[in-house]
């Protein structure tokens, strides 16, 4: 009966985004804290595009759950945090304005905390509470923002080219670039982006493996969604671009990927491998917001829904991989293949689509983001950017393929494993999408480019 309420909520969750897409821009009001710090929501085309993956995500992702959580102990405490996460990320992608954003971001921060914590074993308590100081340590960067919005906007509300007062800030126009700068650093603690990226390979291996896929393919996005709220809607990316800030954030998003790569390429358990590999693709997002062209804002809006496709059904993968062998290293997999076809039949794509090879997903949105590179007017990061990615695009490669190639190359002994629909099921319609929006991504990208075509 509790796993029907769950798959059920779920469902209605996604009928409600649906119906939310189909009604146009909706303002709605809850209440206020003050005159000018309202509890706004509003339906728009970026939170449209956020509440739909992320909806979908927990569905697909739900399906499987009730199956792996029969391994696991306190299954139904599981769902309830579940379904209190996926409410919260709904308020926050519709969040109108930076305060009603950053009361969601707080209080997902510890919503999300006892998924991390669902084993309650010491590593479990180690990882919760490195995730919270990590997370709070983000938000009172993210709060310095907030004051500085606050009293420099001419609103707070969400606002295509910023609000930023600049005759407010007459003589002071490197605050702009400070504040700014401190909070991307810290909606990076939520997207994993370097400095405040150590919390996430420590809780994706002791989370069950529908909360490091969620953790993974979807609430590291949030980062990544408020950065564009914060940057395209509040202080416009006009008054950053050319500038020192713009420069330390490219590096940033540079290094976060070239160092998720070679920790992922050395990394031996295979969840703490997906989870560096996650802090690397989050740093291919970060780069393409960085850049402050549209080409880029598109780019970085596709790898958002084609990553989070492959690093969902990945940790399921994972997920069915330990449940089903009891094997949590890579060296360990040699023969996995002709256990287990079909699964490692999508990993496979997957790998692929990580690594960017046609005709995956993963290449249209890299081929956007290294196009959009190419066409800025950002020095030396114009060649060194394409060099970076590509160089990444080989370590996954590298980090991916050769669990592909022990499992269905090396010999073994095994015998088939009888997977269970509901936990094969989710994986194959993402590794399907993957294919798919490779093949057909006109939908994806006029869309994106509508939201970009908005912004710049």
């Amino acid at each position: 009966m509790q796993r029907l309420f769950f798959l059920t909520v779920l469902i209605l969750n996604s009928v409600l985004v649906l119906y939310l897409s189909f009604m146009g821009n909706k303002s709605f009001e809850l209440f206020r804290l003050t005159e000018r710090l309202p509890i706004l929501f509003r339906n728009d085309d970026l939170a449209r595009f956020f509440c739909v993956l992320t909806s979908t995500m927990f569905v697909l992702v739900g399906i499987y759950c009730p199956e792996y959580m029969r391994h696991e102990a306190n299954e139904h405490r599981f769902y309830m945090f579940y379904l209190m996460v996926l409410g919260m990320m709904m308020g926050f992608g519709l969040s109108a304005n930076l305060m009603t954003l950053y009361l969601f971001l707080e209080i997902l921060t510890f919503i999300s905390i006892p998924l991390v914590l669902h084993s309650m074993k010491k590593e479990a308590i180690a990882a919760a509470y490195k995730y919270l100081y990590y997370s709070i340590a983000g938000a009172a960067m993210v709060l310095i923002g907030f004051f500085f919005v606050y009293t420099y906007g001419t609103t707070i509300n969400f606002t295509p080219g910023g609000v930023i007062d600049l005759h407010m800030l007459a003589g002071r126009e490197n605050q702009i670039l400070v504040f700014t700068m401190l909070t991307i650093i810290g909606f990076g603690a939520k997207a994993g982006m370097y400095p405040l990226h150590a919390w996430l390979p420590i809780a994706h291996p002791v989370a069950p493996s529908p909360a490091s896929a969620i953790l993974s393919g979807i609430i590291t996005k949030i980062g990544i969604f408020a950065t564009i709220r914060f940057v395209y809607y509040l202080i416009g990316p006009d008054q950053l671009r050319g500038t020192w800030m713009q420069t330390a954030w490219i590096s940033l998003a540079l290094f976060t990927s070239i160092m998720g790569s070679m920790l992922a390429f050395r990394e031996p358990v295979l969840k703490r491998r997906l989870a560096y590999s996650t802090i690397s693709q989050i740093g291919y997002i970060q780069l393409g917001l960085g850049i402050l062209t549209k080409a880029g804002l598109i780019g970085a809006l596709l790898h958002m829904v084609f990553h989070s496709i492959a690093k969902n059904a990945l940790f399921l993968i994972a997920g069915i991989i330990i449940i089903k062998t009891h094997k949590t290293n890579v060296s360990e997999l040699g023969g996995i293949g002709k256990k287990m076809p079909a699964l490692i039949s999508c990993f496979a794509l997957l790998a692929i689509t990580l690594a960017g090879i046609p005709p995956t997903a993963g290449f249209i949105s890299k081929w956007q983001l290294i196009s959009g590179l190419l066409e800025a007017d950002i020095g030396f990061f114009t060649w060194l950017g394409p060099a970076v990615l590509l160089v990444c695009a080989l370590l996954a490669a590298f980090y991916l393929f050769p669990i592909v190639i022990d499992g269905f190359f090396v010999n073994t002994k095994l015998e088939k494993v009888k997977l269970e629909f509901s936990m094969l099921l989710p994986v194959i319609l993402l590794a399907a999408a993957a294919i798919i929006f490779g093949l057909f991504p006109d939908v994806l990208i006029s869309f994106s480019e509508r939201i970009a075509g908005e912004l710049l």
